[in-house]
Protein backbone atom coordinates (compact mmCIF):
# COMPACT_ATOMS: atom_id res chain seq x y z
CA UNK A 1 0.00 0.00 0.00
CA UNK A 2 0.97 3.55 -0.38
CA UNK A 3 3.00 4.85 2.74
CA UNK A 4 1.26 8.06 2.72
CA UNK A 5 -2.09 6.66 3.02
CA UNK A 6 -0.91 6.46 6.50
CA UNK A 7 -0.39 10.20 6.74
CA UNK A 8 -4.13 11.39 5.92
CA UNK A 9 -6.52 12.58 8.97
CA UNK A 10 -9.99 12.09 8.99
CA UNK A 11 -12.19 14.06 7.32
CA UNK A 12 -14.04 16.53 9.24
CA UNK A 13 -16.98 15.05 8.82
CA UNK A 14 -15.90 12.00 10.21
CA UNK A 15 -14.78 13.77 13.33
CA UNK A 16 -17.79 15.57 13.53
CA UNK A 17 -19.84 12.31 13.98
CA UNK A 18 -17.24 10.80 16.14
CA UNK A 19 -18.10 14.20 18.31
CA UNK A 20 -21.34 13.24 18.06
CA UNK A 21 -21.95 10.07 18.46
CA UNK A 22 -23.99 8.66 21.68
CA UNK A 23 -25.38 12.23 21.81
CA UNK A 24 -29.32 12.02 22.08
CA UNK A 25 -30.96 15.10 20.92
CA UNK A 26 -33.94 17.22 21.39
CA UNK A 27 -36.77 14.80 20.77
CA UNK A 28 -39.17 17.85 20.61
CA UNK A 29 -36.89 19.35 18.02
CA UNK A 30 -36.63 18.33 14.11
CA UNK A 31 -32.98 17.87 12.72
CA UNK A 32 -31.56 21.10 11.05
CA UNK A 33 -28.03 20.66 9.34
CA UNK A 34 -25.88 23.50 9.13
CA UNK A 35 -22.57 21.68 8.73
CA UNK A 36 -22.46 20.41 5.24
CA UNK A 37 -21.59 22.62 2.31
CA UNK A 38 -23.77 21.09 -0.31
CA UNK A 39 -25.90 23.65 -2.38
CA UNK A 40 -29.57 22.87 -1.47
CA UNK A 41 -31.30 25.00 -3.94
CA UNK A 42 -32.87 23.66 -6.94
CA UNK A 43 -31.06 22.59 -9.81
CA UNK A 44 -31.98 24.93 -13.04
CA UNK A 45 -34.87 22.90 -15.05
CA UNK A 46 -33.35 23.69 -18.56
CA UNK A 47 -29.87 22.00 -17.40
CA UNK A 48 -31.66 18.67 -16.52
CA UNK A 49 -33.24 19.00 -20.09
CA UNK A 50 -30.25 18.96 -21.62
CA UNK A 51 -29.06 16.36 -20.01
CA UNK A 52 -32.29 14.15 -20.44
CA UNK A 53 -32.15 15.22 -23.87
CA UNK A 54 -28.57 13.96 -24.58
CA UNK A 55 -28.74 10.39 -22.68
CA UNK A 56 -27.90 9.14 -25.93
CA UNK A 57 -24.41 10.51 -25.65
CA UNK A 58 -23.94 7.63 -22.85
CA UNK A 59 -23.39 5.23 -25.93
CA UNK A 60 -19.83 7.50 -26.73
CA UNK A 61 -17.01 7.19 -25.30
CA UNK A 62 -15.91 10.96 -24.28
CA UNK A 63 -12.76 12.20 -24.76
CA UNK A 64 -10.42 13.95 -21.96
CA UNK A 65 -10.09 17.45 -23.71
CA UNK A 66 -14.12 17.68 -23.84
CA UNK A 67 -15.96 18.82 -27.42
CA UNK A 68 -15.18 22.07 -28.56
CA UNK A 69 -18.13 23.54 -27.59
CA UNK A 70 -17.86 23.10 -24.08
CA UNK A 71 -14.51 24.62 -24.13
CA UNK A 72 -15.19 27.53 -26.17
CA UNK A 73 -18.52 28.45 -23.96
CA UNK A 74 -16.31 28.06 -20.70
CA UNK A 75 -13.46 30.81 -22.58
CA UNK A 76 -16.49 33.35 -23.10
CA UNK A 77 -18.02 33.01 -19.44
CA UNK A 78 -14.18 33.74 -18.49
CA UNK A 79 -14.12 36.88 -20.75
CA UNK A 80 -17.69 38.19 -19.40
CA UNK A 81 -17.30 37.66 -15.88
CA UNK A 82 -13.20 38.23 -15.62
CA UNK A 83 -12.63 40.78 -18.08
CA UNK A 84 -10.35 38.63 -20.24
CA UNK A 85 -9.49 40.39 -23.75
CA UNK A 86 -10.68 38.31 -26.71
CA UNK A 87 -8.37 35.93 -28.08
CA UNK A 88 -5.92 35.76 -24.87
CA UNK A 89 -7.77 31.82 -23.53
CA UNK A 90 -7.60 29.69 -26.22
CA UNK A 91 -9.82 27.19 -26.25
CA UNK A 92 -7.86 23.85 -27.15
CA UNK A 93 -4.62 25.53 -25.26
CA UNK A 94 -6.06 27.20 -21.89
CA UNK A 95 -9.02 25.02 -21.07
CA UNK A 96 -9.68 21.68 -19.63
CA UNK A 97 -13.18 19.93 -18.34
CA UNK A 98 -13.26 18.64 -15.12
CA UNK A 99 -15.32 16.38 -13.51
CA UNK A 100 -15.95 19.25 -10.04
CA UNK A 101 -13.24 21.08 -8.89
CA UNK A 102 -12.45 18.44 -6.05
CA UNK A 103 -11.30 15.89 -8.08
CA UNK A 104 -8.99 18.58 -10.11
CA UNK A 105 -7.33 19.97 -7.57
CA UNK A 106 -5.85 16.29 -5.97
CA UNK A 107 -5.16 15.23 -9.74
CA UNK A 108 -3.41 18.35 -10.87
CA UNK A 109 -1.14 18.13 -7.52
CA UNK A 110 0.09 14.79 -8.66
CA UNK A 111 0.51 16.15 -12.30
CA UNK A 112 2.40 19.38 -10.99
CA UNK A 113 4.72 18.03 -7.61
CA UNK A 114 8.10 17.14 -8.54
CA UNK A 115 8.43 14.50 -5.37
CA UNK A 116 11.31 15.83 -3.20
CA UNK A 117 12.24 16.14 0.46
CA UNK A 118 12.27 19.40 0.43
CA UNK A 119 8.73 19.92 -1.59
CA UNK A 120 6.06 22.03 -0.31
CA UNK A 121 2.62 22.96 -1.31
CA UNK A 122 1.22 26.15 0.90
CA UNK A 123 -2.15 26.67 1.64
CA UNK A 124 -4.30 29.02 3.53
CA UNK A 125 -5.75 27.32 7.60
CA UNK A 126 -8.62 26.68 7.93
CA UNK A 127 -8.25 24.90 4.18
CA UNK A 128 -10.23 22.51 2.23
CA UNK A 129 -9.13 19.06 3.01
CA UNK A 130 -8.08 18.06 -0.50
CA UNK A 131 -5.25 20.26 -0.65
CA UNK A 132 -3.39 18.45 2.43
CA UNK A 133 -4.54 14.83 0.96
CA UNK A 134 -3.33 15.66 -2.49
CA UNK A 135 0.15 17.35 -1.24
CA UNK A 136 0.71 14.14 1.07
CA UNK A 137 0.07 11.86 -1.79
CA UNK A 138 1.99 13.14 -4.00
CA UNK A 139 4.72 13.13 -2.03
CA UNK A 140 5.35 16.59 -0.69
CA UNK A 141 4.72 18.15 2.74
CA UNK A 142 1.76 21.01 3.70
CA UNK A 143 2.73 24.39 4.67
CA UNK A 144 0.11 26.02 6.62
CA UNK A 145 -0.42 30.04 6.48
CA UNK A 146 -3.01 30.84 9.37
CA UNK A 147 -5.89 33.38 8.31
CA UNK A 148 -6.54 35.51 11.14
CA UNK A 149 -9.17 37.70 11.89
CA UNK A 150 -6.73 40.39 11.95
CA UNK A 151 -5.74 39.83 8.68
CA UNK A 152 -9.28 40.23 6.94
CA UNK A 153 -9.17 36.36 7.32
CA UNK A 154 -6.79 35.56 4.65
CA UNK A 155 -3.04 34.81 4.98
CA UNK A 156 0.04 37.58 5.83
CA UNK A 157 1.74 36.33 2.59
CA UNK A 158 4.55 38.85 3.76
CA UNK A 159 5.31 37.28 6.92
CA UNK A 160 5.87 33.95 4.65
CA UNK A 161 10.25 33.37 5.03
CA UNK A 162 11.89 33.46 1.23
CA UNK A 163 12.88 29.74 1.62
CA UNK A 164 9.05 28.60 1.95
CA UNK A 165 8.80 30.53 -1.33
CA UNK A 166 11.96 29.21 -2.42
CA UNK A 167 10.45 25.31 -1.60
CA UNK A 168 6.85 25.84 -2.53
CA UNK A 169 5.82 24.16 -5.76
CA UNK A 170 2.12 25.29 -5.82
CA UNK A 171 0.06 27.63 -3.69
CA UNK A 172 -3.41 27.12 -3.11
CA UNK A 173 -5.86 30.07 -2.86
CA UNK A 174 -9.16 30.11 -1.77
CA UNK A 175 -11.35 32.90 -2.43
CA UNK A 176 -14.02 33.71 -1.57
CA UNK A 177 -12.67 31.06 1.12
CA UNK A 178 -13.74 28.25 2.83
CA UNK A 179 -14.98 28.61 5.39
CA UNK A 180 -13.81 32.35 6.07
CA UNK A 181 -15.80 33.62 3.02
CA UNK A 182 -13.05 35.97 2.61
CA UNK A 183 -11.54 37.44 -1.16
CA UNK A 184 -7.71 37.66 -1.35
CA UNK A 185 -7.52 41.08 -2.95
CA UNK A 186 -6.75 41.87 -6.46
CA UNK A 187 -3.88 43.68 -5.39
CA UNK A 188 -2.66 40.82 -3.51
CA UNK A 189 -3.17 38.14 -6.51
CA UNK A 190 -0.25 40.68 -8.33
CA UNK A 191 2.42 40.29 -5.51
CA UNK A 192 1.52 36.61 -5.41
CA UNK A 193 2.36 36.42 -9.36
CA UNK A 194 5.30 38.61 -8.53
CA UNK A 195 6.19 35.74 -5.91
CA UNK A 196 5.70 32.90 -8.51
CA UNK A 197 8.10 34.63 -10.92
CA UNK A 198 10.62 34.92 -8.51
CA UNK A 199 10.83 31.42 -6.84
CA UNK A 200 9.17 29.71 -9.71
CA UNK A 201 5.92 28.15 -7.78
CA UNK A 202 2.55 27.57 -9.46
CA UNK A 203 -0.39 29.48 -8.27
CA UNK A 204 -3.81 27.27 -7.98
CA UNK A 205 -6.36 29.63 -7.33
CA UNK A 206 -9.50 27.58 -6.35
CA UNK A 207 -12.54 30.21 -7.13
CA UNK A 208 -15.42 27.19 -7.09
CA UNK A 209 -17.40 30.02 -4.86
CA UNK A 210 -16.88 32.94 -6.95
CA UNK A 211 -20.60 33.39 -7.83
CA UNK A 212 -21.86 33.67 -4.79
CA UNK A 213 -21.48 37.40 -3.41
CA UNK A 214 -23.74 40.17 -2.61
CA UNK A 215 -22.86 43.23 -4.70
CA UNK A 216 -23.93 42.69 -8.27
CA UNK A 217 -21.94 46.02 -9.32
CA UNK A 218 -18.62 44.88 -7.38
CA UNK A 219 -17.88 40.76 -8.47
CA UNK A 220 -14.82 39.48 -6.72
CA UNK A 221 -11.89 39.61 -8.87
CA UNK A 222 -10.21 36.24 -9.74
CA UNK A 223 -6.93 35.13 -10.85
CA UNK A 224 -7.85 35.77 -14.25
CA UNK A 225 -8.64 39.22 -13.06
CA UNK A 226 -5.06 39.66 -11.81
CA UNK A 227 -3.12 38.22 -15.08
CA UNK A 228 -5.54 40.60 -17.41
CA UNK A 229 -4.68 43.77 -15.24
CA UNK A 230 -0.65 42.84 -15.24
CA UNK A 231 -1.45 41.94 -19.50
CA UNK A 232 0.03 38.44 -18.51
CA UNK A 233 -1.82 37.13 -21.89
CA UNK A 234 0.07 33.75 -21.34
CA UNK A 235 -1.09 33.29 -17.86
CA UNK A 236 2.15 31.78 -16.84
CA UNK A 237 2.38 30.14 -13.70
CA UNK A 238 -1.72 31.07 -12.79
CA UNK A 239 -4.38 28.23 -12.90
CA UNK A 240 -7.99 28.43 -11.90
CA UNK A 241 -10.56 25.95 -11.22
CA UNK A 242 -13.89 26.56 -11.44
CA UNK A 243 -17.11 24.61 -10.98
CA UNK A 244 -20.89 24.64 -11.43
CA UNK A 245 -21.83 23.05 -7.96
CA UNK A 246 -21.98 26.29 -5.84
CA UNK A 247 -22.81 28.71 -9.46
CA UNK A 248 -25.31 26.57 -10.55
CA UNK A 249 -26.66 24.24 -7.78
CA UNK A 250 -25.77 21.41 -9.50
CA UNK A 251 -23.30 19.44 -7.20
CA UNK A 252 -24.39 15.98 -8.72
CA UNK A 253 -23.01 17.11 -12.38
CA UNK A 254 -19.73 16.89 -11.30
CA UNK A 255 -18.75 19.73 -13.91
CA UNK A 256 -15.78 22.54 -13.45
CA UNK A 257 -13.36 23.80 -15.58
CA UNK A 258 -9.38 24.26 -15.04
CA UNK A 259 -8.02 27.28 -17.21
CA UNK A 260 -4.63 29.07 -17.37
CA UNK A 261 -0.88 28.38 -18.04
CA UNK A 262 -0.97 26.67 -21.72
CA UNK A 263 2.24 24.52 -20.84
CA UNK A 264 1.15 22.90 -17.34
CA UNK A 265 -2.53 22.24 -18.45
CA UNK A 266 -0.32 20.04 -21.32
CA UNK A 267 0.86 18.20 -18.88
CA UNK A 268 -2.45 17.94 -16.84
CA UNK A 269 -3.76 16.95 -20.03
CA UNK A 270 -1.48 13.99 -20.54
CA UNK A 271 -1.92 12.99 -17.08
CA UNK A 272 -5.63 13.04 -16.86
CA UNK A 273 -5.48 10.63 -20.18
CA UNK A 274 -3.72 8.30 -18.55
CA UNK A 275 -6.01 9.14 -14.75
CA UNK A 276 -9.15 8.30 -17.29
CA UNK A 277 -11.44 10.97 -15.88
CA UNK A 278 -13.15 12.39 -19.16
CA UNK A 279 -16.32 14.29 -18.55
CA UNK A 280 -19.61 12.26 -20.05
CA UNK A 281 -20.92 13.79 -23.39
CA UNK A 282 -24.55 14.08 -21.71
CA UNK A 283 -22.73 16.21 -19.28
CA UNK A 284 -21.07 18.06 -21.25
CA UNK A 285 -23.76 19.31 -23.40
CA UNK A 286 -25.58 20.03 -20.05
CA UNK A 287 -22.91 21.73 -19.05
CA UNK A 288 -22.60 24.35 -22.05
CA UNK A 289 -26.27 25.14 -21.17
CA UNK A 290 -25.29 26.12 -17.46
CA UNK A 291 -22.43 28.39 -18.40
CA UNK A 292 -24.28 29.95 -21.03
CA UNK A 293 -26.84 31.44 -19.19
CA UNK A 294 -26.52 34.22 -16.00
CA UNK A 295 -30.37 34.57 -14.86
CA UNK A 296 -30.35 31.38 -12.49
CA UNK A 297 -27.05 32.65 -11.22
CA UNK A 298 -28.48 35.56 -10.33
CA UNK A 299 -31.50 34.04 -8.73
CA UNK A 300 -29.22 31.97 -6.90
CA UNK A 301 -27.62 35.40 -4.95
CA UNK A 302 -30.68 36.59 -4.84
CA UNK A 303 -31.66 33.59 -2.45
CA UNK A 304 -28.43 33.62 -0.56
CA UNK A 305 -28.39 37.18 0.41
CA UNK A 306 -32.07 36.84 1.56
CA UNK A 307 -31.22 34.03 4.32
CA UNK A 308 -27.67 35.97 5.53
CA UNK A 309 -29.68 39.12 6.17
CA UNK A 310 -32.01 37.03 8.26
CA UNK A 311 -29.58 34.61 9.70
CA UNK A 312 -27.32 37.82 10.70
CA UNK A 313 -30.26 39.62 11.78
CA UNK A 314 -31.19 36.76 14.55
CA UNK A 315 -27.32 35.80 15.46
CA UNK A 316 -25.18 39.48 15.11
CA UNK A 317 -26.85 40.54 18.39
CA UNK A 318 -25.69 37.88 20.71
CA UNK A 319 -22.92 36.74 18.46
CA UNK A 320 -19.34 38.06 17.10
CA UNK A 321 -20.07 37.20 13.74
CA UNK A 322 -19.71 38.98 10.49
CA UNK A 323 -21.18 38.82 6.61
CA UNK A 324 -17.92 37.58 4.77
CA UNK A 325 -17.39 38.89 1.22
CA UNK A 326 -18.36 36.08 -0.30
CA UNK A 327 -19.70 31.95 -0.49
CA UNK A 328 -22.55 30.72 1.65
CA UNK A 329 -20.54 29.76 5.13
CA UNK A 330 -20.83 31.94 8.23
CA UNK A 331 -17.63 32.08 10.50
CA UNK A 332 -18.84 33.16 14.19
CA UNK A 333 -16.68 33.04 17.12
CA UNK A 334 -18.07 30.81 20.20
CA UNK A 335 -17.33 31.24 23.81
CA UNK A 336 -14.90 28.40 25.25
CA UNK A 337 -14.04 24.99 23.11
CA UNK A 338 -15.61 24.85 19.32
CA UNK A 339 -16.12 20.81 19.09
CA UNK A 340 -18.31 21.30 23.41
CA UNK A 341 -20.23 24.18 21.78
CA UNK A 342 -20.99 21.79 18.63
CA UNK A 343 -21.68 19.13 20.68
CA UNK A 344 -23.91 20.41 23.11
CA UNK A 345 -25.50 22.09 20.54
CA UNK A 346 -26.54 19.18 18.82
CA UNK A 347 -27.99 17.68 22.21
CA UNK A 348 -29.97 20.83 23.32
CA UNK A 349 -31.38 22.44 20.19
CA UNK A 350 -30.75 19.22 17.21
CA UNK A 351 -28.82 22.02 15.21
CA UNK A 352 -25.36 20.69 13.47
CA UNK A 353 -22.62 23.15 12.28
CA UNK A 354 -18.65 21.80 12.19
CA UNK A 355 -16.02 22.75 14.99
CA UNK A 356 -13.32 25.13 13.10
CA UNK A 357 -10.51 23.45 14.77
CA UNK A 358 -11.84 20.02 12.50
CA UNK A 359 -11.27 22.66 9.34
CA UNK A 360 -7.50 24.00 10.79
CA UNK A 361 -3.93 22.16 11.69
CA UNK A 362 -2.57 23.03 14.59
CA UNK A 363 1.30 24.26 14.23
CA UNK A 364 3.32 25.45 16.67
CA UNK A 365 0.58 25.10 19.39
CA UNK A 366 -1.93 26.65 17.58
CA UNK A 367 -5.27 26.29 15.90
CA UNK A 368 -6.58 29.47 13.86
CA UNK A 369 -9.85 27.89 13.73
CA UNK A 370 -9.91 27.21 17.32
CA UNK A 371 -13.10 28.75 19.13
CA UNK A 372 -15.10 29.60 15.85
CA UNK A 373 -18.09 27.00 13.93
CA UNK A 374 -18.75 26.65 10.50
CA UNK A 375 -22.48 27.26 9.54
CA UNK A 376 -23.44 26.48 6.33
CA UNK A 377 -26.47 28.77 5.26
CA UNK A 378 -27.69 25.91 2.02
CA UNK A 379 -31.21 24.94 4.01
CA UNK A 380 -34.41 26.45 2.97
CA UNK A 381 -34.58 29.90 4.61
CA UNK A 382 -37.37 28.64 7.21
CA UNK A 383 -35.04 26.44 8.22
CA UNK A 384 -32.12 28.73 8.16
CA UNK A 385 -34.25 31.26 10.28
CA UNK A 386 -35.03 28.59 12.75
CA UNK A 387 -31.57 27.60 13.58
CA UNK A 388 -30.36 30.85 14.12
CA UNK A 389 -33.09 31.68 16.35
CA UNK A 390 -32.07 27.94 17.98
CA UNK A 391 -28.60 28.82 18.25
CA UNK A 392 -29.60 32.14 19.60
CA UNK A 393 -31.21 30.46 22.47
CA UNK A 394 -28.79 28.31 23.29
CA UNK A 395 -25.94 31.26 23.62
CA UNK A 396 -28.47 33.08 25.76
CA UNK A 397 -28.93 29.97 27.95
Amino acid sequence: MNNALNQLQPYPFEKLRALLDGVTPAADKRAIALSIGEPKHASPAFVAKALADNLDKMAVYPTTLGLPALRESIVHWCERRFGVPAGWLNAAQHVLPVNGTREALFAFTQAVVSRGEDALIVSPNPFYQIYEGAALLAGAQPHYLPCLDSNGFNPDFDAVPAEIWQRCQILFLCSPGNPTGALVPLDTLKKLIALADEHDFVIAADECYSELYFDEQAPPPGLLSACVELGRSDFKRCVVFHSLSKRSNLPGLRSGFVAGDAEILKAFLLYRTYHGCAMPVQTQLASIAAWNDEAHVLENRDLYREKFDAVLQVLAPVMDVQKPDGGFYLWPKVPGDDAQFCRDLFEQQHVTVVPGSYLSREVEGFNPGAGRVRLALVAPLAECVEAAQRIRAFVEG
